[in-house]
């Protein structure tokens, strides 16, 4: 509203396309530096808490993570039932790994991510996120690429989830949405495994990025399936997927569900039991139609290539 003080400091714009523009304010800067993968901040805002932001764009924050975490994390975990072993991708924050272990099951996890000072900065000021999650005795903390790591594991995983940014051109996770890199996850799930993964936006102007992906998947998979992502604070809505070579086969009970859960977790869930689940998988028709429709899939020699980027700055 014209003439409305703006009580922010600096105002964090992200270009979500060349004409849409979606703006946080920034209250109180807590770290930043240039790593050697990315433009880091831990940031203040007004409305949504502390978040993080990589190469300008938001990645998550303490209002509304959970929304987020919960989603990722739980539809795998509750089809698989019992996963022992999971492998993380990404996930700085450490709120994945917080999901992943309020499962009894789970007896070890390892978190690959190539950047260790984005990580030490979110243990240090984001301590809301992890809850302490990387002293757990069954978290495995390694400092690699995701592709080099893949390429010589000899291990097997009940779990794997992809909690990785976004593939713009001059980020670090430019290659992890190709057909190739979806190939290596496949060679190292073990039976009755579960690919999951942060699958882009749904929003019509882009909603054939998260076409591609899935297109992407089912060239290697025999089952791929969207789910959907309730956070708000990214401007546009956002969407999983699952993958599996084993069929998914959907509770259609959510009482059976709450049972699971509270049977098999530690609970403290914010967002899922049986009705959210069923709510998340249900994804409307023009996002099913966008699926059936895409032709194209993403491989090294034609990857992803989002618009993006975002930019701080003081008010005027």
């Amino acid at each position: 509203m014209a003439g409305t003080e703006l009580r922010t400091d600096f105002w964090l714009s992200e270009y979500l396309t060349p004409w849409d523009v979606y703006a946080h304010g920034i209250t109180r800067m807590l770290a930043h530096c240039q790593t050697a993968y990315q433009e880091m901040y831990v940031v203040e805002t007004g409305s949504y808490g502390k978040a993080l932001l990589l190469d300008g764009k938001w990645q998550s924050c303490t209002a509304d993570e959970f929304l987020y975490h919960e989603a990722l994390v739980h539809p795998a975990m509750i089809f698989h039932q019992s996963p022992r072993r999971v492998l993380v991708l990404g996930g700085a924050e450490g709120a994945t790994l917080r999901e992943v272990l309020r499962w009894n099951s789970v007896e070890q996890v390892v978190m690959v991510d190539i950047d260790g000072e984005v990580v030490a900065a979110c243990q240090k000021h984001l301590p809301e996120m992890h809850n302490g999650a990387f002293d757990d005795p069954r978290v495995n903390l390694v400092i690699d690429d995701a592709v080099h790591f893949l390429e010589q594991t000899t291990d097997r995983w009940d779990v794997i989830i992809s909690d990785l940014t976004d593939p713009i051109e001059s980020g670090p996770a430019f290659q992890l949405f190709t057909q190739e890199h979806y190939q290596q996850i496949q060679q190292v799930l073990a039976p009755g495994g579960i690919f999951a993964l942060q699958a882009g936006p749904i929003s019509i102007p882009e909603l054939y990025l998260h076409a591609r992906v899935i297109k992407t998947l089912r060239s290697i998979f025999p089952v791929a399936l969207s789910c959907l992502c309730p956070a708000m604070s990214y401007g546009v809505p956002i969407a999983f997927a699952l993958a599996s070579q084993d069929l998914i086969s959907p509770y259609s009970d959510p009482e059976a569900i709450d049972r699971h859960l509270a049977q098999h977790t530690t609970g403290g869930f914010q967002l899922m039991d049986g009705t959210s689940l069923l709510g998340l998988l249900h994804v409307p028709r023009y996002i099913r139609q966008a699926i059936e429709a895409e032709t194209e899939i993403y491989t090294l020699q034609s990857p992803p290539k989002p618009f993006g980027k975002g930019i701080l700055e003081k008010p005027l």
